[in-house]
């Protein structure tokens, strides 16, 4: 299988990059494939020929999102949606990436599939808008795959790294911290995601739609960054905050866990969100761990 990559630097790009190891994969940079870039990405299909193009780029900076709509547009819909129009016309399977921030957060049990979507700050309308555009555009030819809280080995550089990393980072300059209590999600490691990926990619049962993959189970940051400090064994006076949903002016869902439901029906399964991590720090910080 010929695979196209776009956005090889980023989280989840890498990982999938680094956990293929049957498939032709081409990974461009963006000197030559830039997702705004209508004429780069035809270019490089009509070159390449791919089987699958893997969408991983994104402006998921949340915050910046709300300063920056247009932007947020550009790069979340308007170009799903031509990228979705290229693949169609090439005949080939177009698979990108949405987030739990589709969801209002009004449920306390896992989001599905088929869940009604309310989002509330411009990421999540974005996306949203990003999902739609590419099923109706290419109602044959799109796969959208909701994931939710990644971390990488890479870390996410418009974000200045990852979760887990940072608050390793801040235990090292503060003995206490506060860590939100209110938002319950599915914190996702990306070598587990991008190994699903690979399997959903493969199935052959695969029908265009929406997917969710995420690791199972869910927890608030408070409790994920507990998670974190107890297997380091670090030492910190962490205290639950609840800021009820809101970063400044910003709204977040209070809940938006996913349940990977149509996954899970082919016999796509994903670790739990404590296996995740104690892998994820086995590989990263193996010399911190608890003995």
């Amino acid at each position: 299988m010929n695979i196209l990559l776009i956005g090889k630097t980023g989280q989840l790009g890498s990982s999938i990059l680094a956990e293929q190891t049957t498939h032709r994969i081409y990974a461009p940079d963006r000197a030559e494939l830039d997702i705004e870039s209508k004429e780069s990405y035809e270019r490089v299909i009509a070159e390449f020929h791919p089987d699958v193009v893997v969408n991983t780029a994104a402006f998921h900076n949340v915050p910046q999102c709300e300063v920056e709509p247009l932007r947020a547009f550009a790069v979340n819909c308007q170009s799903v949606r031509d990228l979705a129009l290229a693949c169609k016309k090439a005949d080939t399977l177009l698979v990108t990436f949405s987030t739990d921030y589709v969801f209002g957060g009004e449920r306390k049990t896992p989001y599905r599939e088929d869940d009604r979507t309310r989002p509330l700050q411009m990421y999540g309308i974005s996306r949203l808008a990003g999902e739609l555009s590419a099923l109706a555009t290419a109602p044959q030819h799109a796969v959208v795959i909701r994931t939710c809280g990644l971390y990488g080995l890479s870390g996410a550089s418009s974000k200045g790294g990852n979760f887990v990393d940072k608050r390793i980072a801040d235990a090292q300059s503060s003995s206490e911290m506060e860590m939100g209590c209110d938002q319950v999600v599915s914190p996702t490691y990306t070598d587990d995601l991008a190994q699903a990926v690979l399997k959903l990619i493969e199935h052959p049962q695969l029908v265009p739609g929406i997917y969710h993959l995420v690791n199972e189970g869910e927890c608030t940051w408070f409790e994920f960054t507990q998670a974190i400090y107890e297997l380091l064994n670090i030492n910190v006076d962490l205290r639950p905050v609840d800021r009820g949903g809101m970063s400044g002016e910003m709204r977040r869902p209070l809940y938006s866990a996913l349940a990977n439901t149509k996954a899970r029906d082919l016999g796509i399964l994903l670790p739990h969100w404590r296996d995740a991590l104690q892998l994820y720090l086995n590989i990263k910080y193996r010399d911190k761990l608890v003995k």
